[in-house]
């Protein structure tokens, strides 16, 4: 139903995580981590992003190309806060998904929930499989021979 768009992504992140790489930036985001299944008439993604505000993410379609984007900014900031851990990451994180023909992206369902951005997209019509009926031709415009 999908296709990853950069098989390096995820190397990147497991990068991320063990060394001191800076937070994602708008030019050079973070991966958005997601699970993809299919569940009944739906396809579900479901995307890790704890801490953020709804209105930061932003969701695209452009033809079948599904863009994730969401920020999540420092929640302590000022003159007078020292900071003394920071292990929480923040900045720009994104996602891109090829989805396949078979899903109704007109009818893309957004909802987030407990830092879960979950998107629910109906497989459409001309994909579900249906039953051909077989019909006899009529006699009487057959040819005797």
């Amino acid at each position: 139903m999908l296709m990853r768009t950069d098989p390096f992504r995820e190397l990147d992140r497991l990068a991320q995580r063990f060394t001191d790489l800076p937070a994602g930036t708008w030019s050079r985001p973070s991966a958005l981590p997601m699970d993809a299944y299919r569940e009944g008439e739906e396809y579900v993604i479901a995307f890790d992003a704890p801490g953020i505000d709804p209105a930061a993410l932003e969701i695209d379609v452009e033809r079948n190309m599904l863009t994730v984007k969401a920020e999540r900014r420092p929640t302590a900031v000022g003159d007078s806060v020292q900071m003394e851990l920071a292990e929480r990451p923040h900045g720009v994180f994104t996602r891109q998904v090829m989805l396949a023909d078979t899903l109704d992206v007109d009818r893309i369902d957004a909802q987030y929930e407990a830092g879960v951005l979950t998107l629910r997209i109906p497989i459409a019509e001309r994909a579900k499989p249906r039953k051909i009926t077989v019909g006899q031709r009529d006699e009487r415009h057959q040819i005797s021979g």
